[in-house]
Formats: C-alpha cells, sequence, structure tokens
C-alpha cells in the first residue's frame, strides 16, 4: 500500500522516485511480507514510473560530467562490450548484464536530479536506514542474546548474506557518523548514537571475519577524518574492545581463524578461485571471461592442477574479492577503470573538501561529509577484497554523493558568473 500510494508522487516529482528506488533496493523491504507481496516486481514499477516521469520533467538536470562519471560511464561501456565474448551461456549474461544496467541506470537518473544540501541528506538518511536498519535491529538482538548466532541480511536483496551484510554496514557507519554531526536537535544526535552503537554490535554478530577487518580500518580513517581526531579515535577504540570482549568465546575462536587461515577450507577455497581467475586473466588479458564466471567450464579451463584439498571437479565458486571478480569478468581493462573510479571519487573528494572548507555556504557540511566518503570507501576498499560485491548498489551511491556535491558547486559556481557578467554589463542607451 504504501509503495501504490507513492506511485502518484513519483509521476508529479521523479526526485521522490529516486529515494523509493534506493530504499527498495537496498532495504527489499516487501521480502519482509508474505502471499503475493513477497514476489511483486515492485523495484521495476518504481523505476518504470520514474522513468517516465523522468521524461518529461523539468527537474531534469543535464548529466554531470567530471572525473568521476566518466570512469563511471567508461565502467559499464567495457563491461557490456566483454559480455559479447563472455565465456557463460548468453542467456546467464545476457540477466546478469541487465541486472547490473538496472542499477547503473537508475544512479545516472539520480545524478541528473537531485542536487543541493537538502536533497543530498535526503538520500543519505533513505540510503542509511534502508540497510541500517537491519544493522540496528540485528545490534540489538546480538546483545540480547549474547551474540550467539549470526545477524543475516534482507531476503533476497546483495546483502542477505552474513558477511555481505557485515562489509555493508560498514559502509554505513561513516554516514551515520555524518547525520550524528549535522544535526540540529540533541534528540536526533542521541537516537543516531544509539543506531552507531547497535550496528557495530550488528557488525561483530554477522560472525565475518573479512567484516572485522573492515571495520578496523573504517574505524582508524574514521579517526583521522573526524573533526577531533584524538576524542574519536579513543572513543572507537573502547567501544570496539567493549564490543569484542562482549561476543562468546565461538566468535573469538572464528576471528582469531584469520591468523591460520592455510588450515582454514574457506579461506583456501578463495585462494584457490583467485587463481583460477588469475590465470583467466592472463589468457584473456583485455575481456576476461565476462560475466557470471563462477561456472564450471571457467574451473575445467583455467584451475591449477593442484586444488589443496578443497576442489572437487565440477565445482564452481564467486570470485570472493571484488578485484578479482573485476579482473576475471571484464579483464585487466576492468579492473583498471573500476580502481580509477575509486581514486577520481578519493581525490575529488579531497578537493571538494579543501575547496569548501572556508565556505559560509558549504564548509558547515560539504568537508566532513566528502572525509565521510573518504572513510566508507576505505572500509570497502578493505572489506571487498574478501566478498563479490563489485555490483553491488551501496558503494555507487556514495560514489553519487561526491558527484551530487560536485554538481552543486558547479551550479553555485555558474549562477554566480552569470549574476556577476549582469551586475558589471554596461546599460544600453535608451532608444527613441
Amino acid at each position: 500500500m504504501i509503495i501504490i500510494g507513492l506511485l502518484p508522487l513519483i509521476v508529479r516529482s521523479p526526485r521522490i522516485g529516486t529515494y523509493v528506488w534506493a530504499w527498495i533496493s537496498l532495504m527489499v523491504p516487501h521480502r519482509a511480507t508474505f502471499g503475493f507481496a513477497r514476489t511483486m516486481p515492485f523495484a521495476q514499477v518504481v523505476a518504470l514510473v520514474t522513468l517516465v516521469s523522468f521524461l518529461f520533467s523539468r527537474e531534469r538536470r543535464p548529466f554531470p560530467v567530471n572525473s568521476i562519471t566518466v570512469a563511471y560511464v567508461g565502467l559499464m561501456l567495457w563491461m557490456s562490450f566483454t559480455s559479447f565474448f563472455a565465456i557463460n551461456t548468453w542467456d546467464v549474461v545476457y540477466n546478469r548484464w541487465l541486472f547490473v544496467l538496472k542499477i547503473h541506470l537508475m544512479m545516472y537518473v539520480t545524478l541528473m536530479l537531485l542536487r543541493g544540501r537538502e536533497q543530498i541528506e535526503r538520500l543519505i538518511w533513505v540510503v542509511a536506514f534502508s540497510l541500517g536498519f537491519y544493522g540496528i535491529k540485528g545490534g540489538v538482538w546480538t546483545v540480547l542474546t549474547g551474540g550467539g548466532g549470526r545477524v543475516w541480511g534482507p531476503s533476497g536483496g546483495m546483502a542477505e548474506e552474513n558477511n555481505a551484510l557485515g562489509l555493508a554496514l560498514v559502509v554505513l557507519l561513516p554516514l551515520f557518523y555524518y547525520l550524528h554531526q549535522v544535526s540540529a536537535r540533541r534528540v536526533f544526535r542521541l537516537g543516531l548514537l544509539f543506531c552507531m552503537v547497535a550496528i557495530t554490535f550488528s557488525i561483530l554478530g554477522s560472525q565475518s571475519r573479512g567484516a572485522l577487518l573492515a571495520l578496523v580500518g573504517m574505524a582508524v580513517f574514521l579517526g583521522f577524518k573526524s573533526n577531533r581526531p584524538v576524542l574519536t579515535i579513543s572513543l572507537l577504540t573502547c567501544l570496539m574492545a567493549a564490543a569484542v570482549l562482549f561476543m562468546p568465546d565461538a566468535w573469538t575462536g572464528r576471528m582469531q581463524s584469520i591468523e591460520t587461515y592455510d588450515q582454514d577450507t574457506s579461506a583456501m577455497s578463495r585462494i584457490y578461485t583467485w587463481k583460477t581467475l588469475w590465470a583467466l586473466a592472463l589468457d584473456r588479458p583485455l575481456v576476461g571471461g565476462g560475466f557470471a564466471v563462477d561456472n564450471p567450464t571457467v574451473f575445467a579451463m583455467y584451475a591449477p592442477a593442484e586444488g589443496a584439498g578443497v576442489y572437487k571437479g565440477g565445482d564452481a565458486w564467486v570470485a570472493h574479492s571484488i578485484y578479482f571478480q573485476m579482473l576475471g569478468e571484464h579483464g585487466f581493462p576492468g579492473l583498471g577503470l573500476f580502481l580509477l573510479l575509486g581514486v577520481t571519487t578519493w581525490r575529488t573528494a579531497a578537493r571538494i573538501a579543501r575547496q569548501t572548507l572556508n565556505q559560509a555556504e558549504y564548509g558547515a557540511w560539504v568537508p566532513l561529509l566528502m572525509r565521510m566518503v573518504q572513510v566508507s570507501l576505505a572500509g570497502f576498499a578493505v572489506g571487498g577484497a574478501f566478498l563479490s560485491l563489485a555490483h553491488f548498489d551501496l558503494p555507487y551511491y556514495i560514489i553519487s554523493l561526491v558527484v551530487l556535491v560536485d554538481a552543486t558547486l558547479r551550479d553555485q559556481d555558474r549562477t554566480d558568473s552569470a549574476a556577476a557578467a549582469r551586475s558589471v554589463s554596461p546599460a544600453l542607451p535608451n532608444t527613441p
């Protein structure tokens, strides 16, 4: 009823459609229902209505062009090109390509509709709480149960698995910190502080070793990028220490297995898969294997002869790494574009933070937001090394925040330049 009731509002304003799409694609709320609603294609309906409204809307802005979007569009074009040379069957490759295209198409629409602090912060609230809901709920459950079970994400979503949810929550924590810092009302600040504590417990409750490493890396960056580095690092250290001490011995034993990865079947299977994808990339360095390289054909062609006791004939494993995933699917150019997207986002965020630091209109929120984007990217870069989440929506929403802020600043500069030009233009002579 909520989604159907929002459709007329989306027809009037496609901006609302971008928020609803972010909510549905990240939270997957209909999968928490039962009956016909559980399988209804709500996301497709919202996307279709948003696109139709977008085509006829005056809210539409030109597509923002900068180093980030050039790399972003180039990556999507290259992934489309490599699909023609994919090893897997065409129907599987096409379905995967279409799935990825929908994500990025709606992201492009978002980049052409949102401008200004109010609209950008609305997007941050939606993104943060769409997945943060599971982190808050999972954190409370972890405390009430003494850490006795794993926290899982939304059924049917890309963050469904405990490892994926753990990493997603690590990426989201800096956004919650940003909202906490810029919120004027004390009740909001206290509520957001509770959310951050609960999400920290939820990350540990996911029992994901990769998420733990990402949490530590993110916390270090968060401390240095915050307004008060010493105080923030001290508080984060105390919070993480208390949370770790709270967890049961079974959790501690699982985390300590990081030190003995060579004796862990799961870890060795990942290394074996990375060797397979590396051999694939060396054989097909330009186009890789296309989408969906987790198939028996790829492993039959490129898997090492020695499986270290973990491989059985006919098995096919996912990459378990955003880097090897892009390398195996789209070759060295695809991996290069993927890394370039992250580097250009980081550098642009740093430039914008310096540029707006002493500006009255933007200095109160833009520098902090840009630093938190960098912290989120750092967490994703660390945790993503162990998960196949290269096509996950969330990091692209983090990237979009930098693009939207940059586009807002460029629009303001053009407006100021036009106003200055009008003020200095000579008056036209009176004509009879």
